[in-house]
């Protein structure tokens, strides 16, 4: 998305302080906020930046950095997220999407214009697993032509950890790159998360079609509902992703080369491919959902055939019970002594002679 000269780049330069202040965050939300400067012979990390924002934010980056990448771990601190936009010249409506959260997974173009710098802004999702449930992370990510800014939400775990060990290697392709080659790099790893979480669900469907097959229980029911849902969520998450990536690789911007675009056709084919895993999972998903409902009809079934057996049996039975137990004079047998032993002699062989007739015809 373009935006147009003028009132827009007045904004950048004066919104960010009213984007941010017009909901502050809790003053004991602190970010974690770490630097990396790289080029093909050296690299500098700085940890924990946040101690003295004011000192990082007034120096100016080394003379031999050819990237600069900042990330901030913890967007609710407010004044952390506008000392940076400041100082990188983020656009406020940009800004205010770091911020509110969640927003859905995007890519927009800033255009230099009245001396601000170029940008491209770029929001995804990270899907992690925490003690067993999916849940997502939204990573923001500014592109200028030597500086990378990064925003997560602060969830438990480090997705860039990898990321900062390739870059430690001097025979690394990122260290021998542009920026843009670290905004490659960085969606590679989010959409490279997707593949282990599918598996674990792939995993868990099948564990579940076999319980549904040999051993059914009705805690099945709600494991294949909790699948769906998460699965469904992944997928919200995977298709806005998939256009994302595929606009990157076809958008011209001053900050993406032409190599790192070669490289984000890769990282389609990746995302296809998730795409497809989980909607192969979502219809085997569907699918257990129904051997659980024919499982639980067939168990009620099979319940109601009991219960007619019974009552067929006990029909005959009854009827004789109570003819022979009627108030009247003269009945058969009334004072034959063995009559009540034929009686019941003759119950239990006509029961048996049913259960007899029931299992030839196999519906027992």
């Amino acid at each position: 998305m373009m935006l147009p000269r003028g009132q827009a780049a007045r904004m950048a330069r004066v919104g960010v302080e009213q984007t941010v202040t017009e909901s502050p965050a809790p003053s004991e939300v602190r970010a974690a906020v770490t630097c990396i400067d790289y080029a093909p012979e050296q690299i500098l990390e700085q940890q924990s930046v946040e101690r003295d924002l004011e000192r990082f934010l007034s120096e100016h980056r080394p003379a031999w950095s050819k990237v600069r990448w900042i990330n901030v771990e913890g967007v609710y601190d407010h004044a952390t997220v506008a000392a940076l936009a400041k100082k990188y010249e983020l656009h406020p409506l940009a800004v205010e999407d770091v911020l509110h959260i969640p927003q859905r997974p995007k890519v927009d173009q800033y255009a230099g214009e009245e001396g601000q710098p170029p940008r491209l802004f770029v929001i995804l999702r990270m899907p992690r697993l925490i003690d067993g449930h999916l849940q997502t992370e939204q990573l923001s990510i500014f592109l200028g032509r030597r500086t990378v800014l990064t925003f997560q939400e602060g969830m438990p775990g480090d997705p860039w950890e990898p990321i900062r060990q390739r870059l430690h290697l001097k025979d690394a392709r990122v260290r021998h790159n542009d920026a843009s080659f670290l905004l490659y790099t960085l969606v590679d790893a989010i959409v490279d998360e997707c593949f282990p979480i599918l598996d674990h669900y792939g995993d868990r469907l099948e564990q579940l079609e076999v319980e549904i097959l040999t051993n059914f229980h009705r805690d099945s029911m709600f494991q294949v509902h909790e699948i769906r849902r998460e699965l469904l969520l992944l997928q919200r998450q995977l298709r806005p992703m998939r256009e994302v990536i595929h606009s990157l690789t076809r958008e011209i911007h001053p900050c993406l080369s032409d190599e790192t675009r070669l490289y984000l056709r890769d990282v389609y084919d990746h995302v296809i491919q998730c795409v497809e895993f989980l909607e192969t999972y979502h219809e085997l998903s569907m699918n257990l959902a129904d051997m659980v409902n024919s499982n639980i009809a067939n168990r009620v079934n099979d319940v109601m055939k009991v219960l007619t057996i019974i009552a067929t049996i006990f029909i005959p039975i009854s009827f004789l019970a109570s003819v022979f137990g009627m108030n009247f004079e003269n009945l058969p047998g009334e004072h034959w002594p063995p009559a009540f032993a034929v009686f019941c002699a003759f119950c239990a062989a006509m029961a048996g002679g049913m259960l007899l007739y029931f299992k030839s015809k196999d519906w027992l």
